[in-house]
């Protein structure tokens, strides 16, 4: 009889094989990573971002109504959570990804995460689809700006032309801006390869960017400690979080030989 950790084995054995397979044959690899990549993975500063603050949850916090009616309550929230980034360095899944696209011809990363370690660890080709703690957009004008100083000397932050300034971010009811979405659906039509790195499989747009690919045919890789509502639908399901699942894919170590996944 085969046991559960040899089938498991497996997956991840055939995994790693067709990410070195796709790289090294400069095939269209996409990860899609979620917003709590970074809590999932890593430091104690990144969770307790995740949690709530001042005895309000973060869907509380991260809304437009509550900002027209505290902006300097809902800044102060951000600039807590900018400073928590600022101590806190990537995770091993944020540096396997820049990884990857340093040794992939074809790659594109997209990302509901807004706290930049992505871009930290590396990586160039990102698709923000909710933003960025570390932009900010003029609520008169909507120019948009980055500004990584920590702290923020002023609480709210105000525009060079007066107004309030407001997290570059999609808050809950807001529309992700078209041009993001549609570089998103683009990559997702167009890959070989798709890995689905700690996604719900709840939150759209990026619950559909798996199936998207899947549909144009695309081999998609799904890891996540449980399974998903999109899992039937993935070629391979590997059980586990991200930090310690992808080192099995692509070991930090020997990232110049991907494949080489060790034995359950």
């Amino acid at each position: 009889m085969t046991h559960h950790s040899e089938l498991a084995a497996d997956r991840v054995r055939w995994a790693a094989q067709l990410l070195r397979r796709t790289a090294d044959r400069a095939g269209h690899i996409v990860a899609v990573s979620s917003a709590d990549l970074s809590a999932q993975g890593g430091e104690p500063p990144l969770r307790a971002a995740a949690q709530p603050w001042r005895d309000l949850r973060p869907d509380q916090l991260a809304d437009p109504q509550a900002f027209e009616h505290d902006p300097k309550q809902i800044w102060e929230w951000y600039a807590w959570q900018r400073e928590l980034v600022a101590q806190s360095e990537p995770g091993s899944a944020h540096r396997i990804v820049a990884e990857i696209e340093a040794r992939a011809e074809n790659f594109a990363l997209v990302t509901e995460s807004i706290d930049g370690l992505h871009q930290r660890a590396g990586s160039r080709k990102v698709v923000e689809l909710r933003g960025s703690i570390w932009r900010m957009r003029c609520t008169e004008e909507g120019a948009v700006f980055t500004d990584t100083r920590v702290p923020l000397p002023e609480l709210p932050p105000l525009c060079t032309c007066g107004k309030l300034l407001r997290p570059d971010v999609v808050w809950h009811g807001e529309a992700l801006a078209q041009e993001v979405l549609d570089e998103a659906l683009g990559a997702a039509r167009h890959c070989d390869l798709m890995l689905a790195i700690g996604t719900s499989g709840l939150t759209q747009p990026a619950a559909s960017l798996p199936i998207t690919a899947k549909r144009a045919g695309a081999s998609v890789i799904e890891i996540n400690p449980v399974p998903t509502r999109i899992s039937w639908a993935m070629d391979a399901v590997l059980a586990g979080r991200p930090e310690e699942v992808l080192p099995r894919l692509w070991p930090l170590d020997q990232a110049a030989s991907p494949g080489q996944a060790t034995s359950e």
